[in-house]
Order: C-alpha cells, then sequence, then structure tokens
C-alpha cells in the first residue's frame, strides 16, 4: 500500500461521543414528547457529534461531487446505451441539464463534475476537474480493470479533491458518479465484500431487458472467476472488478472524513464505493448519512454491511447523486430542529411526566 494512503486511512478517528449526553439533554429538553421527532433528532446528534459541538451551525456549504469514468467491461453488453453516453453525460452536467443538477438547485447545493476515467479528451471546460487517472478501465472479464496502482492514484485524486475544494468546516457533501456500465462493477464489487452471490446483489443498471439482465448475471460470474479477487483485500477487489469513479468516492470519503466532513452517499454506485472504504477503514461510517434506497438489487447488502439505515425510499436509481442531495434537506431539518425550537426551560412549558400519573 502506497505510503500516502496509509497515512490517509491513519489520520481518520472514530467520531468523538463524550458529548453524546450534552446533545440528547438538549434534544429531550426540546417542547415536544421526547424521540418524537423520530430520525430528525438521530439526525441531529449524528451531526452535532461529527463536528463535536453542542451547538453545530447550519451547513455553511453543500455539495455533490460526481466523479465519471467509463467500463470496459461494457464490451461484453452489459448495458443498454453505449459508453459514449458517459462522456455527453458529463457535458450536460457541466451545463446544468441533468436531473442532478435539477435537484442541486432544489437543495441549494453546488455540483462539482470529475473526470476520473472517461474515455474521451475534454478540452479546458469550466467547472470540470481534470483527474483522470486513465481512459476507463479494461474489461474484467479478459483481465483486471486496474492495476492496483490505478486503485490507489484514483482513491487518492478523491481523497485530494476532498481536500482541495472544500475548506475546513464544509457542512455537507454528497456522492454521485456517472458511467455507463459501472452498476456491473459495483455489483462484482458487493458480491466479493458483503459475501453474496452475483444473482443477490445485480439489478438492471440502465434498464436492460430479462435476457441481457441474465447475461449481465453471467458476466459478473465470470469476471469473479477470472479475476478471483480476495475479499480480505479491498484495494485487490477494487482493481480487479472496480471502477476508477467508486475508488473516487472512496477516496472523497475517506478524504472527507480525515477532516470530519459528513457525506451523503447516493444509490448503489456510490454505496459501492462507501463498502470499499469501510474495508479500508471501519469507523468510516461514522462520518456517513445513507441518502436513500435505491431499488438495484445490492443496494440492501450494502447498507446491512455499512450498518446504514437509508433516509428515503422513493423507488429511484438514476445515480448523478440525486437521491443524496434531496436527503441533505432533512439533516438540515434536524439541524433546525435542535438549534430553533424552544426548550421546555425557554417556553416556560411543562415538561409532564415520563408516565402517566394514575389515582
Amino acid at each position: 500500500m502506497e505510503d500516502r494512503l496509509r497515512s490517509l486511512i491513519a489520520s481518520i478517528e472514530p467520531v468523538d461521543c463524550h458529548l453524546d449526553e450534552k446533545i440528547q439533554a438538549h434534544l429531550d429538553n426540546l417542547t415536544k414528547p421526547k424521540g418524537s421527532l423520530g430520525r430528525l433528532e438521530e439526525l441531529a446528534k449524528r451531526y452535532a457529534l461529527i463536528k463535536d459541538s453542542t451547538w453545530p451551525e447550519l451547513p455553511a456549504g453543500k455539495s455533490v461531487v460526481v466523479f465519471a469514468a467509463d467500463h470496459g467491461v461494457t464490451e461484453e453488453g452489459v448495458s443498454a446505451f453505449p459508453k459514449e453516453v458517459t462522456f455527453q453525460m458529463v457535458r450536460n452536467f457541466l451545463a446544468g441539464g441533468a436531473g442532478i443538477n435539477v435537484l442541486a438547485r432544489h437543495a441549494g447545493a453546488k455540483v462539482k463534475v470529475v473526470d476520473i476515467g472517461v474515455d474521451h479528451d475534454f478540452p479546458d471546460l469550466e467547472n470540470l476537474i481534470s483527474r483522470k487517472v486513465a481512459y476507463g478501465t479494461r474489461n474484467m472479464v479478459r483481465q483486471p480493470a486496474l492495476t492496483t496502482k490505478e486503485a490507489v492514484d484514483a482513491i487518492l485524486a478523491g481523497a485530494d479533491i476532498a481536500k482541495a475544494e472544500f475548506p475546513e468546516g464544509t457542512g455537507l457533501l454528497a456522492t454521485g458518479e456517472m458511467g455507463i456500465g459501472n452498476t456491473t462493477a459495483a455489483s462484482a464489487i458487493t458480491a466479493v465484500l458483503c459475501a453474496r452471490s452475483p444473482r443477490e446483489v445485480t439489478g438492471r443498471g440502465t434498464g436492460i431487458a430479462e435476457d441481457a439482465y441474465r447475461h449481465k448475471i453471467k458476466v459478473i460470474e465470470k469476471a469473479l472467476e477470472n479475476r478471483q479477487p480476495d475479499p480480505e483485500n479491498p484495494l485487490d477487489v477494487l482493481a480487479k472488478v472496480g471502477g476508477l469513479e467508486i475508488a473516487g468516492i472512496c477516496g472523497l470519503i475517506l478524504g472527507a472524513a480525515s477532516r470530519k466532513i459528513p457525506v451523503v452517499i447516493d444509490g448503489f454506485i456510490s454505496t459501492a464505493g462507501a463498502v470499499v472504504a469501510k474495508a479500508l477503514v471501519p469507523h468510516v461510517t461514522d462520518y456517513l448519512f445513507a441518502g436513500h434506497l435505491s431499488v438495484e438489487a445490492g443496494h440492501k447488502a450494502q447498507m446491512e454491511f455499512l450498518g446504514l439505515r437509508p433516509l428515503l425510499d422513493l423507488d429511484m436509481r438514476l445515480g448523478e447523486g440525486t437521491g443524496a442531495v434531496l436527503a441533505m434537506g432533512l439533516i438540515e431539518a434536524g439541524i433546525k430542529i435542535y438549534r430553533e425550537m424552544a426548550t421546555f426551560d425557554g417556553a416556560r412549558v411543562s415538561p409532564g411526566n415520563e408516565e402517566p400519573v394514575r389515582s
């Protein structure tokens, strides 16, 4: 493992829970029955603990980072769309016309687009962060998708973006991605690291028909048989059957956690990056919020592996970060409840008893 990656991993500390009781006491003193705002209270508490504050500020900055890359496994006919759609969608993101642009505007978040592995040469474009590690992955059925060095370089590129693009105190980041063929890579990673069969964790991605879906499962099974990724070595898994955007998301999560910046993960492909991050640093999940539950078959297995519970379940599977930015509003709502709701003392309202008095 490269020294820089080893150093990054060592810099990530578990969230310190020494303020837990004080934060909980404030939540319990708000003018409501204890726990009656459910997960909004949970979100406020988790955010406050990450920020190590009994009075956390509202997120000063919100951004979704969309990593884009191509996949050699598209040669096997696993997607309903040609790989050219990847670079075309990058241009759509930059023009503000994609689903993530609409929902990010709705959430008041900025969109950052990263070329980490698109099989296309872009000119210098405003708002495009160029961190290209390779022109896409190789076909995982025929050879390892990446070298170990490429996988590490992509992780470090994601970590560098977390540090270079976002100042200390950034409120919330969200993960997003674009890459034709990337559900195949995400399914392969999930099957290995979450100890599931490819059939259990493979979905229809871009909406492929039944015959193509069965073929996709066979492709993943063949890739895993040929590559034999080591489930005890997340870098080996990432290199053999992964993707550059998945590695970049993993790095963004690690880089953000090293600076105590919370990250909202999106759907199936983004969560594959989080799965690799947890396999490298188990306590990195302290800094993660699960934005939504994707309809992709393997997302529940990923959530179980991470020990996270999604905030939304809207039958979405677009990716791009769309579910994550929608969830940002719920996290903000929890923080506002914590900061703005009156306490029993302040409002001169009787808190009542835990149990009703019986005569």
